[in-house]
């Protein structure tokens, strides 16, 4: 899913702050950046090889016995890399994404929370992939029921009924010719994992 960034209430603001039209059309063309979930890869859940569930589509017995033990020991750490896809259309100035703020919400329960910030150029008419780096404890959010997170991580292999909903939720900050914008408000872009292999 995309989303399509509203400046509107920022470029109010600055109408009485920017020294120029250039500047300002500098700012108003970030609006038309659109964001959304690329992929998800490099995945790794309790030492076992996430990406490789998700070619399989399923948790086997010897993976389902791995994640038993480390929930039974109180903690189940998945990481994986979470590639956020940036398209600047034609037309467009080059823009300098110099950090973005970013949520994780994992079947609709809010997970953890960090900052991207390698600072990228987001070119006119090409796709700039944004690989933000995720980790977070399952059990801190889901509980130690083996039975349950088994039954998570097999979503996320696309082993169950339905796929797992991931959901980030951001606010990216532009470098531009008067300092650095911050975007109002957030964006919200999904991506359903288990649908397809990483």
């Amino acid at each position: 899913m995309r989303r399509t960034l509203s400046l509107l209430p920022a470029l109010l603001g600055l109408l009485l702050l920017a020294p120029g039209c250039t500047t300002l059309q500098e700012i108003a063309n970030l609006r038309n950046v659109e964001f959304d979930l690329d992929r998800v890869g490099n995945g790794l859940v309790a030492g076992v090889d996430l990406d490789r569930l998700m070619q399989t589509q399923r948790v086997g017995v010897a993976d389902g016995a791995r994640i038993t033990a480390a929930a039974l020991r109180g903690e189940v750490p998945l990481e994986f890399t979470l590639f956020v896809g940036a398209d600047n259309p034609d037309g467009n100035p080059v823009a300098q994404l110099i950090e973005m703020d970013w949520t994780l919400f994992l079947d609709g329960t809010e997970t953890v929370s960090g900052v991207y910030n390698d600072v990228t150029a987001l070119t006119p008419g090409q796709r700039t992939l944004l690989p933000v780096n995720i980790e977070l404890d399952l059990v801190r959010f889901f509980g130690n029921n083996a039975g349950d997170l088994i039954d998570l991580i097999g979503d996320l292999a696309g082993d169950g009924s339905q796929p797992t909903v991931l959901r980030l939720e951001a606010q990216p900050t532009i470098r531009t010719s008067i300092g650095p914008i911050r975007y109002p408000g957030t964006i919200s872009v999904e991506f359903p994992v288990g649908e397809q292999a990483m």
